[in-house]
């Protein structure tokens, strides 16, 4: 049976929420250190790391991490998702500048990490916050304003309702995506936001696979970004279980990932514009899904355990194996926990954003044949 939009965009957002969850707690330490803290790994949502001293715990405080709370990698799609709603069509720069930046800074939501209303302002890291200090109070031109920032996974994180808005569409995702991360983020940060949503529209044509998925996504990555995801794809593919994985994939990205061994102490060289790196993220996420052959729980599981910045890794892992499979491939008591304990409906985003889908759908399809009849009339009248 053929999955419909609205299944494979509740699927990927509700995938991409609950991925993010799990992967929270233990993010920023090693598969051994995740093994030891929990006897074994990770096999559903788990509690803090440092149990009820979270509030006061270095260096996670003051950040409730755990018990299927999202973090800023939900929160931040879902702000996105909100734009989508405001301009219902394409998104560029100038979309982030002229609704993104006033979401983040005027608009409070529950936050479940901080268990309280906030503005998401007052959520997101230093690389997320550069969106306001560049667009609202330094005024710079959106499509350049990500140049200067660390170069992170922080704007591919969120890019998923790109590829979803332009789902069976890499190209047009790829091309959208650079746009708008454009006033984030420069350099391979910028290009795995780009690679990610196309990644996300090449899981919604009818009939893909974790290999089409990922061939799809090589055949638009650049420089240091293609070559991770090459290294990482051929060892994925030597590997059906995340456990004889996880070493191997990290060895396969280590050379394209300038943070380095020590994930919370990246070296001075860390971070930084190249043509020649990747953030770590994204090729992982493409690794497991290719090891968990897409399905979702094995996916996701192995970007949970995999340790490092894991909750981006399942968030973007969890976003492409839902767009394959839909809703049903996501585990319903994991969706039922995270939306209780985030106290959020994870469902209203993806009707939201569905319904935005369908109306872009239908301009597109305007716009293509006012363009093939505009063509057809050039064609005729130079003959």
């Amino acid at each position: 049976m053929t999955l419909t939009l609205d299944d494979r965009i509740t699927g990927s957002l509700l995938g991409a929420a609950v991925g993010d969850a799990l992967g929270g707690p233990v993010e920023g330490y090693t598969p051994e250190q995740i093994a030891e803290r929990h006897g074994g790994r990770v096999t559903g949502v788990v509690g803090p790391w440092n149990g009820d001293s979270w509030r006061t715990a270095r260096p996670i405080a003051p950040y409730h991490k755990g018990d299927g709370h999202v973090t800023d990698d939900t929160l931040m799609t879902h702000a996105l998702i909100r734009v989508y709603e405001t301009v219902r069509d394409h998104l560029d720069a100038y979309a982030v500048a002229d609704h993104l930046v006033p979401e983040l800074m005027g608009s409070p939501v529950w936050i479940p990490e901080l268990e309280a209303e906030a503005l998401p302002l007052q959520r997101i890291f230093l690389a997320e916050k550069w969106l306001v200090a560049r667009l609202h109070y330094g005024h710079h031109d959106p499509r350049e304003a990500g140049s200067g920032n660390i170069v992170n996974c922080g704007a591919a994180m969120y890019m998923a309702p790109v590829g979803l808005v332009n789902a069976a569409d890499p190209h047009g995702a790829y091309a959208e995506a650079l746009d708008v991360a454009g006033a984030h983020q420069s350099s391979y940060g910028r290009e795995a936001a780009g690679v990610f949503a196309a990644a996300v529209a090449a899981a919604c044509v009818p009939g893909a696979t974790a290999r089409t998925v990922v061939d799809t996504a090589l055949s638009l990555a650049k420089d240091g970004t293609h070559a991770a995801i090459e290294a990482v794809a051929e060892v994925a593919d030597r590997h059906r279980d995340f456990e004889s994985a996880l070493v191997p994939l990290r060895k396969a990205v280590a050379p394209y990932d300038s943070v380095g061994p020590d994930y919370r102490n990246p070296g001075l060289d860390a971070r930084r514009p190249s043509r020649l790196h990747s953030i770590e993220e994204l090729p992982i996420a493409l690794g497991m899904l290719l090891v968990g052959e897409g399905d979702y729980r094995r996916t996701v599981l192995g970007a949970v355990n995999y340790g490092r910045d894991c909750d981006s890794i399942a968030t973007m892992a969890g976003a492409v194996a839902g767009a394959l499979h839909g809703e049903a491939a996501v585990p319903a008591e994991w969706v039922k926990q995270v939306a209780e304990a985030s106290r959020l409906d994870l469902h209203a985003p993806a009707a939201a954003l569905a319904t935005v889908a369908h109306e872009v759908f239908a301009r597109d399809t305007a716009r293509r044949r006012a363009h093939e009849s505009a063509r057809a009339a050039l064609t005729d009248a130079s003959r």
